[in-house]
């Protein structure tokens, strides 16, 4: 399995401590999430309609501002499941280092997977990916840049997984032309991971595989109707956004005092060069909060934003130490 956040059995076998003592910041997941609300019996007892499905697509069109075909899937890791099945085998290139799962998943299908570092390195893949702002290191790249890149390459894969909380970005509008495919996660802005909700925006015929390949009931009666009902808050969208970009800052300025620099992030997550990411996330972690290293580089230490004022509290006195 590759190495990801949100590994919190490690954490139990390394440190200790039950499942609820723990902060858990490796992920870029919200920690305020969504207040669902309630959910009706029939959501979990009946077999999601197809107006059902549709009602949640309509919602996701509303939300980023789209016309595009789309369909909803058990998240952005279901699309990238199905995707090297989108076309025959060829060459795919990845713009790196980023999310790992893609070039994992491509590799396991044959395909020839080249890491590149620019926008250059993509010309001529048959498949091109670019995370937007990119995981780990928040690289954000204008959507008229991207679009440039179409007669170019085969098909454009733009994972918008941390686009929510960022304005002008999202290439979702633009989603409908040809060999572009932008997917979106739900559970990550929204808080809601666990319930394994992401779209795919693309062509018609795109879509169409994907929603094929997929089959009839992709996601849950209540991924739905909590979906649904998330994407049409925009009052909660835009008062959430201003509150990551104000944690941002917060958090920035706590890890000051442990000598840290800003070497990347999204409103949903830092990126800090610690100098030595081992020590950094040990000193975290005997007080029960986790955070995510990366191998290949041994000073990078990624946080997620605390939730409550309890968290943040909790995070200022272990830095402190």
């Amino acid at each position: 399995m590759l190495e990801h956040g949100g590994n919190l059995d490690l954490a139990l076998h390394r440190f200790g401590g039950r499942t609820q003592d723990w902060i858990d910041l490796s992920t870029g997941i919200n920690r305020r999430p969504y207040p669902v609300g309630e959910v009706e019996p029939r959501s979990w007892s009946a077999l999601p309609s197809r107006s059902d499905i549709e009602s949640l697509h309509q919602a996701a069109r509303e939300a980023y501002v789209t016309k595009a075909p789309i369909v909803a899937l058990g998240g952005v890791q279901a699309a990238i499941q199905l995707l090297p099945s989108l076309s025959s085998r060829g060459q795919a290139r990845i713009l790196a280092p980023t999310y790992n799962e893609y070039a994992g998943v491509l590799s396991a299908a044959a395909w020839d997977v080249v890491e590149v570092f620019d926008l250059e390195g993509l010309l001529g893949a048959d498949i091109a990916v670019i995370v937007n702002p990119n995981n780990p290191d928040g690289r954000c790249f204008d959507p008229s840049e991207l679009l440039a890149l179409l007669p170019r390459v085969g098909r454009l894969v733009v994972d918008e997984s941390f686009t929510d909380a960022v304005s002008g970005l999202s290439l979702a509008p633009e989603a409908g032309r040809p060999g572009l495919l932008v997917l979106r996660s739900f559970g990550k802005f929204y808080g809601l991971a666990g319930l394994r909700l992401g779209f795919a925006l693309g062509s018609e015929a795109d879509v169409a595989a994907l929603g094929a390949m997929a089959g009839p009931w992709p996601i849950s009666g209540a991924a739905i109707v909590i979906g649904r009902r998330a994407l049409l808050d925009r009052d909660w969208a835009n008062a959430t956004s201003t509150r990551l970009a104000r944690d941002c800052l917060r958090l920035d300025a706590q890890v000051q005092s442990q000598g840290w620099t800003l070497a990347g992030g999204t409103p949903l997550f830092r990126l800090y060069e610690t100098g030595d990411a081992r020590a950094a996330q040990q000193k975290l972690a005997r007080r029960q909060i986790w955070s995510r290293m990366f191998g290949q580089r041994p000073g990078w230490l990624r946080l997620g934003l605390p939730g409550n004022e309890t968290e943040w509290a909790r995070f200022a006195a272990t830095v402190s130490l």
